[in-house]
């Protein structure tokens, strides 16, 4: 699994049917306002030929996609069908596999980049927002009524894109901010539990948040993922489950790998660096270097000092 950049967005859905959105990219870099754009599903795909589905993957940008046709979204442990009318709200937090079911697809989506929501006067963080919290399911069910109105919401983005007004990126972030509180009021979905596929991919998900933090390459970082809830909360699941999960794939508890990890890890870091105790226990995202010693000594039965000698 990769994080996918918004340069790599276009080129997986555009290829070098649409070579104008490097131009587009260019010319917002030039702005310096962030990145955002808007898409119309249905001519999306008759004029660029657009990829229909989008591989599981983590992105490094936001996208709001209003969904008119039968799909299906993958993320952590759930699959989510969707039959008529749906709006998502993805994240660079949670990775997720998007796959149409047909070619009746119709609705929009737009991109945009955390960067451009700051350069907002209000100077709104987007992840602040509940709608983007790591717990927080994102696609929800609308009715046609309900289609209606995002849909407007959205049409208002086309034009406003197109226009000269001086100060249209403020108007755009006013309504991405209009979308958002309009998701934030809307039930979650049904879930369908695969539960052999969703353990595979949680298991393979965790793995991979905990190999991504490795290796260590200065004193001065630090581990961003230390302890179950941590990944649990990352992967949006509940913490119980991810141990389950893990359990009954590997044989360990999600603290068992975790700790084998960061054991290896700092027997790495006592051999192949010069960096002190201090150093090293700090990088591995131990409050005191006590606390490391300790963890150190009760896994390997020597002290951090003495293996290095």
């Amino acid at each position: 699994m990769t994080t996918t950049t918004i340069k790599e967005f276009y080129n997986e859905m555009f290829g070098n049917y649409c070579p104008e959105v490097v131009k587009y990219i260019e010319e917002m870099d030039k702005k310096d306002v962030g990145h955002f754009n808007v898409f119309n599903i249905a001519d999306m795909y008759n004029v660029c030929k657009a990829k229909p589905a989008m591989p599981y993957n983590r992105r490094a940008y936001y996208k709001i996609s209003l969904i008119n046709g039968k799909n299906t979204v993958e993320y952590a442990d759930r699959t989510i069908e969707i039959k008529d009318y749906a709006i998502l709200f993805a994240t660079p937090k949670i990775p997720y596999r998007y796959t149409p079911l047909d070619n009746n697809q119709k609705g929009h989506f737009c991109v945009f980049t955390s960067d451009f929501m700051t350069k907002s006067k209000t100077g709104l963080m987007i992840d602040e927002l509940p709608i983007y919290q790591p717990n927080t399911d994102f696609i929800f069910q609308l009715t046609e009524k309900q289609y209606e109105e995002v849909s407007s919401i959205f049409n208002k983005m086309h034009s406003e894109i197109e226009s000269d007004y001086k100060f249209k990126y403020d108007l755009l972030r006013n309504y991405l901010i209009e979308l958002i509180h309009y998701g934030q009021k809307l039930k979650p979905m049904d879930s369908l539990i695969d539960n052999m596929n969703a353990s595979s991919r949680i298991t393979s998900l965790f793995l991979e948040l905990l190999e991504r933090q490795f290796p260590v390459e200065s004193s001065t970082q630090s581990l961003l993922l230390r302890n179950p809830k941590d990944y649990a909360d990352t992967l949006n699941v509940h913490v119980n489950h991810l141990n389950k999960t893990l359990k009954e794939r590997t044989g360990k508890t999600t603290t068992e790998i975790i700790t084998s990890r960061i054991l290896q890890e700092s027997k790495i870091l006592l051999k192949n660096t010069t960096w002190n105790i201090s150093e090293i226990s700090n990088s591995l995202g131990f409050e005191e270097v006590a606390h490391f010693s300790n963890f150190f000594k009760k896994q390997s039965g020597l002290s951090p000092l003495s293996f290095r000698n």
